[in-house]
């Protein structure tokens, strides 16, 4: 059966030990209290939270599923009610929202941490809560007083939760060429009538109201997503008081049948003349939705981090467990039958590559959240947009490349089970169909791979990566004389040259052919990423080195471990990046010369 431990040491390390957070916080005015001692509380909490009540659920949930009813109504698995009750009433669902409407204004760079174990614990639950914190940031930054003051109270506490309701039967990722249409009332609502596929946590019985955000065109709209509005649908038309009033005309027509995450209830949303209120200006909808969808994407970066992390500890305990041949330099358990599978140089390699990419990105996902704190509240205007355009530049990097990882090392995980692996019981198998989806929705990742060359990269002529770039710069030149640290700090100086030399590169050819950025930028995102993560981890093994050197005998083994990894990933993931980068090189024309009726 499989296990889960909150990897409350790795956290603390990440968050205490390498980004120093409560140093960060204390320059921010509205978390300038913040203490590591309330902070390892919160995380040690929602651990025992995470292990105690989600974990046992997840594969129940999986087996069980959500089922719809004959009224249109849905039912999640047996658990999961009580589950959100006792989510509510330990106050997590306030944990990062403003005090202004019931939070607890715990910062991002905090509560992130929340995430990262609801996740591992069990990602179908906690794929609820998540929607409702997007809609929430989305309400919290484009509503009205008075849609904020009727709506966030009830979202915040968990007694409403939230959606977004964006794709439509004819168009995924294209949402200009949506259908659905809202028409003026009298009293200033709006009627909408449409049909929306792919809503997450669409219907389901943990809420008294859920609160769609809904993407639709006014009668006169322009064409293509300049012509796109955003409207609030709630399930239950709310009173001026709060309480609920009539059943509103959005329905769950049925569920879909999906590969994983079967506990959630994944919907085609029916609206037919259903009342919204518009949130925003007319025609200007996806830009406030893009809101809710960046912080979708990395709360989906923080899917992939939980169900990484999870799938880690259980393949690593069924390596030292099972017993199968002997070492090649000869018997390590000679009063055993056979040495355990740990012993393998590829069960180590695959334990391993599960290891690196998942404390790495663990690093990077929690700086990234630390760079949401700043953007908001930072005093300083340009630590604001520093921090700003660090999150514009790498939101795409911790969706695509950590659940690209995520699907890699899902798949290692059951790889070390063996056949035991492809077995429901031990519960791998479930970790890789609940990490499939990661890749496609909130904007596939090529989709990702599109906006980190073409936007975010070429769009301003690289000055967001240039400013990334001065922290691995300052880095090289701190670390550059210190021989410990070559063997990290030289492999990442070198792919930051590397990366300049091709960007320049792709950007030439792009002039001259879009399709250039086109056939590059998987590629290209790949390669970031590891520039991403060979500087997270060369943090990482300049505090384990420190620490090593200052305690010598008396040092605790998870330094040693620290350093092992970093040495792992440099000798064996970066390396990754020399094909890549001759694969970026190979242009369009090998795509694009076979015409499709040759295919």
């Amino acid at each position: 059966m499989p296990h889960y431990q909150p990897p409350l040491r790795d956290i603390q390390f990440v968050m205490h030990e390498v980004h120093d957070v409560m140093a960060h916080l204390k320059e921010l005015p509205p978390h300038a209290e913040a203490t590591r001692e309330l902070a390892d509380q919160i995380v040690e909490a929602g651990g025992t939270f995470c292990a105690e009540v989600l974990f046992p659920l997840n594969r129940s949930g999986d087996e069980e599923g959500c089922v719809r009813e004959a009224d249109g109504s849905v039912r999640t698995p047996k658990g999961f009610k009580a589950a959100w009750d006792k989510f509510r009433a330990d106050g997590w669902p306030t944990l990062s929202c403003s005090p202004d409407y019931g939070g607890q204004g715990v910062s991002a760079a905090v509560g992130i941490a929340m995430q990262e174990m609801m996740n591992a614990a069990n990602q179908a639950w906690a794929m609820y809560p998540g929607l409702t914190h997007g809609a929430y940031d989305c309400l919290h930054a484009h509503g009205t007083p008075e849609q904020k003051a009727l709506y966030l109270p009830h979202m915040v506490s968990g007694e409403w939760t939230g959606t977004m309701c964006l794709t439509e039967p004819h168009c995924g990722t294209d949402l200009g060429m949506l259908r659905s249409k809202a028409e003026p009332r009298a009293d200033g609502a709006w009627a909408i009538s449409g049909t929306k596929i792919f809503i997450s946590s669409g219907e389901h019985d943990l809420s008294a109201n859920i609160v769609h955000l809904v993407l639709a065109r006014l009668p006169d709209a322009p064409a293509g997503t300049k012509g796109i509005s955003l409207f609030i649908v709630p399930k239950f038309i709310p009173n001026a008081d709060g309480t609920l009033g009539a059943r509103n005309g959005i329905r769950c027509a049925r569920l879909e049948h999906k590969m994983g995450i079967h506990a959630n209830a994944t919907c085609e949303m029916q609206l037919d003349q259903a009342i919204g209120w518009m949130v925003g200006e007319p025609n200007k909808g996806l830009n406030a939705m893009f809101v809710m969808m960046n912080a979708a994407r990395i709360g989906v970066g923080m899917q992939s981090v939980g169900l990484m992390e999870v799938a880690y500890q259980n393949s690593l305990a069924y390596a030292k467990d099972r017993l199968q041949m002997r070492a090649l330099t000869g018997a390590k358990a000679p009063d055993k039958p056979a040495d355990p599978i740990i012993v393998h140089p590829d069960v180590r390699r695959m334990l391993l590559t599960q290891k690196a990419w998942v404390e790495g990105s663990r690093c990077f996902a929690y700086w990234l959240a630390l760079q949401a704190d700043i953007a908001e509240s930072h005093p300083d205007e340009d630590e604001r947009k520093a921090a700003h355009d660090h999150l514009a530049l790498l939101t795409p990097v911790v969706k695509a490349f950590i659940t690209d990882n995520a699907f890699t090392s899902t798949n290692l995980a059951l790889q070390v089970f063996g056949g035991h692996g492809y077995i429901r019981e031990w519960g791998m198998e479930q970790y890789v169909r609940d990490a499939r989806i990661n890749m496609i929705y909130e904007g596939t990742n090529t989709i990702q791979s599109l906006d980190l060359l073409g936007r975010k990269v070429l769009g301003d002529n690289g000055a967001k990566l240039k400013a990334f770039g001065k922290l691995i710069e300052a880095m090289v030149e701190a670390e550059g004389t210190n021989e410990a640290m070559a063997e990290f700090i030289n492999p990442l100086a070198d792919l930051g040259e590397k990366v300049t030399k091709l960007t320049m590169e792709v950007g030439m050819k792009s002039f001259q052919s879009a399709d250039e950025a086109g056939a590059a930028a998987v590629d290209y995102l790949r390669i970031i990423g590891h520039l991403v993560y060979g500087y997270f981890w060369a943090k990482m093994a300049r505090v384990a080195l420190a620490r090593i050197e200052a305690d010598g005998d008396a040092v605790d083994p998870f330094y040693t471990a620290k350093l092992a990894t970093a040495r792992f990933y440099f000798a064996r993931l970066m390396p990754e990046t020399a094909g890549l980068i001759r694969s970026a090189r190979a242009g369009a024309s090998s795509l694009m010369a076979l015409p499709a009726e040759l295919f």
